[in-house]
């Protein structure tokens, strides 16, 4: 008997009511982290002037795609993990007043670990 993992639901409240979205198969649900408003120099960005980030936290995956044989195969990444991944990844959707993205997991360029940038950050 083949049991499934049953996917992760993104639950948030915002203004009372609670959103719920399960991506399917090898989708990702990314939020994107937010960027410095400013520069090392302390000059501000413009949000006309700023890229889209390329890092998020993995909110939500699917089940897992197919082999050729018919199997799921588990996704590598997992809801927490903070992700790199392509400029033009993923299609952009607005659920619940969050702008989220979802993609593939192929699309995933890797998994950043989050021991290491932190304890970055407090040394610098």
């Amino acid at each position: 008997m083949l049991k499934l993992h049953v996917s992760t639901f993104i639950q948030s409240v915002n203004g009372g009511s609670v959103m719920k979205f399960r991506p399917l198969h090898d989708r990702v649900v990314v939020r994107r982290l937010d960027t410095d408003q400013r520069t090392a120099g302390g000059i501000i960005i413009p949000d006309t002037a700023k890229e889209k980030p390329t890092e998020g936290e993995v909110l939500a995956v699917g089940s897992g795609a197919r082999d050729e044989s018919g199997k799921i195969v588990a996704l590598d990444v997992k809801p927490g993990d903070l992700v790199l991944f392509g400029k033009w990844s993923g299609t952009e959707v607005k659920i619940d007043g969050d702008d989220l993205l979802i993609m593939k997991e192929s699309d995933i360029m890797g998994v950043l670990d989050s021991t290491l940038k932190s304890s970055k950050t407090k040394a610098a």
